[in-house]
């Protein structure tokens, strides 16, 4: 489906020159006159030149404006990665104390601000979205429009889904949503900081399955080694051919992301990944045709 729009919109604001076209005069001359009711001050509204010159501007415009149509279905089809951050939002992740600069800050208020950066880099992939507690959902499904993933990311909160650590559910709902996708590459990134203590799937199945779908497995346990079982997040990335990751401080975490960055780089590409067709030259062009024409009338 073709869409349009304008990629800018203040230029418009010159419209407002159109105006001057009508009431400043060009030069001020003296004439005399002595039938002056032979004026319409009404048809000097309507003046042909006037109208051409207002038409010409309102064109020019036009084309600063940048007018654009692109296809809405092209600008869905990445060719990146598919990237499931699969988050733990138990009752432990409230807790402040995970930032030396800003220690009212919870961990997953750090974890939220840091993965808004990580995603405003992934020109090229597909993010969604899995948190989990005593059971797993996703608030935010794989889509390309990191805007709306942003946005989205805000309405997250710490105990949504339950105070326990269902590992093995969260697993389990972002294979889910993998499998469903086209991606060649499909990743995982499991943040957590506590013990497997609920849910229904186990973690060895959802592991199983990763390896069938061929889909990668990073792991990262937030806080202290003793707090979250270091020994299963590692077996996890090992057998998923992922990387597991150790973030004691909101400082580690920031330098994990940096990793997983170069890990599974995303292709730098411009916005005019939508299939973008520029449409400026249109209006400029009949400006230019307009203005050739008025200078033809002057000279004849």
């Amino acid at each position: 489906m073709q869409h349009f729009e304008f990629e800018y919109l203040f230029p418009f604001i010159l419209l407002l020159l159109i105006i001057c076209i009508y009431k400043c005069p060009l030069t001020i001359k003296t004439i005399i006159f002595p039938h002056i009711h032979l004026f319409n001050k009404k048809t000097e509204f309507f003046n042909k030149d006037k109208l051409l010159y207002s038409v010409i501007l309102a064109l020019l415009i036009t084309s600063l404006a940048s007018p654009i149509s692109y296809d809405s279905k092209s600008s869905q089809e990445r060719k990146g990665r598919n990237v499931v951050f699969t988050l733990d939002t138990s009752g432990s992740m409230d807790e402040s104390g995970y930032s030396t600069q800003n220690r009212q800050q919870s961990k997953f208020t750090i974890l939220l601000s840091l993965i808004k950066t990580f995603v405003t880099t992934r020109f090229d992939d597909n993010v969604g979205v899995v948190v989990f507690g005593s059971y797993a959902f996703s608030p935010v499904p794989i889509t390309y429009d990191m805007h709306s993933l942003e946005y989205m990311l805000d309405f997250l909160e710490v105990g949504m889904v339950g105070d326990s650590t269902a590992i093995g559910d969260g697993l389990a709902r972002s294979l889910e949503m993998l499998e469903r996708s086209k991606a060649k590459n499909r990743v995982i990134i499991l943040i957590t900081d506590g013990y497997q203590n609920s849910g229904s799937t186990k973690i060895t199945d959802a592991v199983t399955l990763a390896k069938k779908l061929h889909v990668k497995i990073y792991t990262i346990g937030l806080g202290k080694t003793s707090d979250y079982d270091v020994k299963l997040l590692q077996k996890i990335a090992k057998e998923t051919n992922g990387v597991a990751f150790l973030a004691e401080d909101a400082a580690t975490l920031k330098e994990v992301y940096e990793k997983l960055d170069r890990l599974e780089p995303s292709h730098i590409r411009s916005q005019n990944y939508l299939n973008k067709y520029m449409l400026y030259y249109y209006p400029l062009t009949l400006a230019i045709l307009l203005l050739l024409y008025l200078l033809a009338k002057r000279r004849s």
